[in-house]
């Protein structure tokens, strides 16, 4: 009965967030998203005319660049000024994430060592593992493809026939490293507590990993380490518990922000690129719920069932991570052992990012769809590979996905300025692909319990 009321007051969340920032939008917001507009406008209309002026030198070209600069600033106190209108609806999703951060890392770390330590032989460790990354590779490989070939069916970017921008226009998202150095760092911690201080998962599940296996190896000594971990592990989700009823109000809190800041004329605005993008992460649950009932039947039905309110979280926060405590919680409920799931759930968060994943190639092919701009099969099945190498890691929180992105496009000329096509809808896009992350690690999960004969009946 207190599940069915949480997934109910997540749901009157969602609507009465969007009815809010409506109101707000409306009521408030609006004079300063029209002072937003008119100097955009004029920077763009400034722009144009700059172009034309070969002669930097010249009184014109130096009163167009002091009439630029003055459009900026003005620009940029009213977009201050309306994230501080904003901050009393967005603060309420920040205090629920801050409270989930707070949770993630100790939770990946005691649960991991516990399932680690309890499967006691390395060699199973390592079978548990193989499947695991076998599993995710495929999902990641169907994903991207999935992704390539509906941005490809659909052709959402045609209809906007955009010329190719002046100069270089930058997106103002840092771009990830794309060296094997950069991936390295990113897996391998110089510092556990550094890793633990960051929240970065891949890190946290490497060396929790490697003292599961530690635990096991000194034998009875190790089962003091593992009773202390459970304990912990299990204070933690009971306040998991408690953080969990502040859901609704956090999902009130992000969804009103989201329509008070942008309004709903950007749904009408890009309702055809988002509709379609739906409608893929909707063939994309069609095909991870089928891969799901090969293996486990009928009971799949009654996963995504348990999983329900995880995934409205997700969705109402736009990350994948504010839902990783419950989704926990539900796996051990559905009858997975708990050491598969603290095994394989953390590596999902880091390696099985499908909703992400397919928005990449979306992203990217709908960018350049937008410029004209025409990739060979080979050219996008090389961005396809390159996607799944640089997405590794990537941690399941808002707008991640924009960042491997932004390291993608410029290998392949596609005009960086694109961003500002996506930047504005990418939360409400960004609440889809976080769901989807949900249900495709629950289903993992479920999937490899059964293959190793780990799940209840």
């Amino acid at each position: 009965m207190q599940k069915h009321k949480l997934t109910l007051y997540i749901f009157i969340a969602l609507v009465l967030g969007v009815i809010a920032g409506y109101l707000y939008n409306v009521y408030v917001i609006n004079a300063i998203n029209l002072n937003l507009n008119a100097a955009e406008t004029s920077i763009k209309r400034i722009d144009n005319q700059l172009t034309g002026l070969r002669d930097s030198t010249t009184t014109a070209y130096k009163q167009l660049k002091t009439q630029r600069s003055a459009q900026v600033i003005i620009g940029k106190e009213n977009d201050s000024l309306r994230e501080d209108k904003l901050q009393g609806f967005s603060i309420l999703s920040y205090i629920f994430l801050r409270l989930i951060k707070m949770i993630i890392a100790p939770l990946v770390f005691t649960t991991l060592v516990v399932g680690v330590a309890k499967v006691e032989d390395i060699k199973s460790v390592g079978r548990i593992g193989g499947k695991t990354l076998l599993w995710f590779l495929v999902a990641t490989l169907i994903s991207l493809l999935l992704g390539m070939l509906l941005v490809n069916l659909f052709q959402p970017g045609k209809v906007m026939h955009l010329a190719m921008p002046q100069g270089n226009v930058t997106t103002g998202i840092e771009q990830t490293a794309l060296s094997l150095k950069g991936f390295t760092d990113h897996v391998f911690p110089q510092s556990f507590t550094e890793a633990m201080a960051n929240n970065q998962i891949l890190q946290i599940v490497i060396f929790a990993i490697l003292f599961g296996i530690g635990t096991a190896a000194i034998g009875e000594k190790g089962k003091v380490v593992i009773k202390a971990m459970e304990a912990i592990a299990r204070v933690i989700l009971k306040i998991t518990g408690y953080v969990m009823m502040f859901a609704p109000v956090a999902v009130f809190g992000a969804i009103a922000a989201i329509v008070a800041r942008q309004g709903l004329g950007i749904l009408k605005t890009y309702s055809i690129f988002i509709a379609e993008f739906y409608l893929s992460l909707i063939i994309l649950w069609l095909i991870i719920v089928s891969a799901g009932f090969v293996v486990l039947k009928k009971r799949v039905f009654t996963l995504v069932n348990q999983i329900k309110d995880s995934m409205l979280i997700a969705f109402g926060t736009s990350t994948s991570e504010a839902a990783y405590p419950k989704v926990m919680l539900e796996l051990e409920r559905f009858g997975c052992n708990n050491k598969i799931v603290s095994f394989v759930l953390p590596l999902g968060y880091s390696f099985n990012l499908d909703g992400g994943m397919m928005y990449m190639t979306f992203a990217s092919l709908f960018i350049a769809q937008a410029y004209g701009i025409h990739l060979s099969l080979l050219q996008q099945l090389t961005m396809l590979l390159t996607l799944m190498l640089t997405s590794k890691g990537v941690a399941g929180v808002p707008r991640a996905a924009l960042v491997v992105v932004a390291a993608t496009l410029s290998q392949f000329n596609i005009p960086e300025a694109g961003f500002a096509l996506i930047i504005g809808i990418d939360p409400l896009l960004d609440m889809g692909r976080s769901a989807t992350n949900v249900l495709g690690n629950a289903v993992a999960t479920a999937v490899v319990s059964k293959w190793e004969n780990e799940l209840r009946d």
